[in-house]
């Protein structure tokens, strides 16, 4: 664990990059590899160089801390009903004209971060709060990868454990010890086309999807996926049907799904709202390819949200919002035919429900 100043910028370990023949070096955290010179930010701005290394501007600095229910990650089949303790920075890098927490991602301004904690810190304020989860969130984890891993190792002695919200845009080598610091984490996978992801995030999909199949098939993290659903972008039925059975043959039919409502925003705020109909097909599609676990998200779908078993059909899990309204899960199985129910469970679901509780730390 790192002994940090939080007045001071951190230095990344030289691991994560590299000195290159013409004088610059290059990040290697993740697949945009920026190449800079003295005193240059990457795309991301919050990873630049000084005195010929890598520095992070973010470690210990936080825009807010907030302890929300789990299923607001989205994560309905890790500890349903629990709390935690979720916090970002600033920075972000991906380019997504849409996104949905653009103050904070795309902030270029290091005054926004006006709260501080150090990993020790966080680990305390969790325990302290009864959360069972810190999530990394708001903004992409990766791009304060060693102030997230420090986290999730102090986490981890208490007996805390860590999720990452992340688009899954990060390198190969780095991708190891960071998904192995996770207990759980939510992917974004932003559309199954690279015109898309060119287009509309500036990045390219196959490193995603890359990112997806590792923490699927090589790692004990427990994995869920997520899709924004934007009309006449991603929401047509083949893409739709293309993207359900890539997930199906390179992770299987037990990793969740949620298909969600999209609003306009940011860059986009000609394109319209999600119709519900949309989300209604989608998740129709996705479980006839043989997904089990499909759901809908940010709207009122009591349907769309429940969790049923995949052998008899019983919902296991009902919600009303982010509360657990209906519990038929004993020892990780369905109650009337036995059969697991993929996921992480306690005996009893937790009963945080809709509560959303800003925090200070410092």
């Amino acid at each position: 664990m790192k002994n940090i100043d939080l007045n001071e910028p951190s230095i990344i370990p030289v691991e994560h990059w590299h000195p290159l023949e013409n004088g610059l070096i290059q990040c290697d955290l993740c697949p945009r590899e920026c190449q800079l010179h003295e005193d240059q930010r990457g795309f991301c701005f919050v990873r630049g160089r000084k005195n010929n290394q890598m520095w992070l501007t973010s470690y210990g600095r936080s825009s807010g801390f907030c302890i929300d229910p789990i299923e607001k990650k989205p994560l309905n089949h890790f500890l349903p009903g629990s709390s935690v303790l979720s916090f970002g920075t600033a920075g972000c890098n991906l380019a997504c004209k849409f996104c949905q927490n653009w103050d904070m991602s795309k902030a270029r301004d290091m005054d926004r971060l006006l709260d501080q904690a150090s990993p020790e810190m966080l680990a305390v304020a969790a325990q302290k709060h009864h959360c069972d989860s810190v999530a990394y969130t708001y903004n992409d984890p990766v791009i304060f990868y060693e102030y997230a891993i420090d986290t999730a190792e102090a986490c981890h002695e208490k007996g805390v454990k860590n999720i990452a919200v992340t688009a899954g845009y990060i390198s190969q080598q780095p991708r190891e010890a960071f998904f192995k610091a996770m207990d759980a984490a939510n992917i974004d996978l932003k559309a199954f086309n690279e015109r898309f992801y060119q287009k509309l995030t500036g990045a390219k999909i196959q490193p995603v999807l890359d990112t997806i199949e590792y923490v699927a098939q090589e790692t004990n993290t427990w994995l869920e996926l997520t899709t924004l659903l934007i009309p006449g972008e991603n929401d047509s039925e083949k893409e739709i049907t293309e993207m359900s059975e890539w997930i199906l043959e390179h992770c299987g039919a037990d990793v969740p799904i949620h298909f969600t409502k999209y609003h306009p925003d940011y860059r986009m705020m000609d394109n319209p709202a999600t119709p519900f109909s949309t989300l209604e097909k989608a998740r129709k599609i996705a479980m006839n390819t043989g997904l089990n676990y499909v759901y809908t998200g940010n709207v009122t779908d009591p349907d769309g949200q429940a969790t049923y078993c995949p052998h008899c059909g019983q919902k296991v899990i009902e919600r009303h919002f982010y509360e657990i309204t209906n519990w038929q899960i004993e020892d990780g199985c369905c109650n009337k035919c036995q059969t697991p129910i993929a996921g992480v469970f306690d005996k009893k679901p937790g009963t945080w429900g809709n509560q959303r509780l800003p925090i200070r730390l410092s």
